[in-house]
C-alpha cells in the first residue's frame, strides 16, 4: 500500500460532507460517461465537480480537472477531495494536484463506481 493510505477497514464512518462529494463525483462520472468523476470541497465549503478530460491536445484526470476548476474560481485551499474510478489506488498525479492547493495531508477519497469507498488517502 502506498504511504499515507489507510485500509478502508480503518474508516469507521464518513462525514456527511465527504459522502456528498463522493455522490457528486459518482454523478459526474455517470452523467458524462467518462472514466472518472471527481469533486473537491474548498475552504469555504464550495464544491467543484468534474469528469475526465480526454482531448487530443489535453488530458486531465477528473481530480486534476476539479482542482483546476477550484483554482480558476478563486479557491485558496481544499478541505477534501473525492474521485470515483475503477482504480484501486489514487494516482500520484492526483494526490500531487490536491496537495498543491490543499496542502499535504488533505484527505483524498477513492470510491468505486458503485460509490463504495475503497481508499482514504492523504495528499503528499
Amino acid at each position: 500500500m502506498l504511504g499515507g493510505m489507510s485500509d478502508i477497514s480503518d474508516i469507521v464512518e464518513l462525514d456527511p460532507e465527504d459522502k456528498k462529494i463522493i455522490t457528486l463525483a459518482r454523478s459526474a462520472r455517470a452523467r458524462n460517461g467518462v472514466a472518472e468523476g471527481a469533486a473537491v470541497r474548498d475552504e469555504t465549503g464550495r464544491t467543484y465537480v468534474a469528469g475526465t478530460v480526454a482531448l487530443e491536445s489535453l488530458r486531465l484526470s477528473a481530480l486534476q480537472t476539479a482542482v483546476a476548476m477550484a483554482v480558476a474560481s478563486g479557491a485558496k485551499s481544499l478541505e477534501a477531495a473525492a474521485v470515483v474510478s475503477e482504480a484501486e489506488q489514487p494516482a500520484e498525479a492526483d494526490l500531487a494536484a490536491v496537495r498543491d492547493l490543499g496542502g499535504a495531508g488533505t484527505p483524498v477519497l477513492l470510491a468505486g463506481p458503485d460509490g463504495t469507498l475503497r481508499v482514504a488517502a492523504e495528499a503528499r
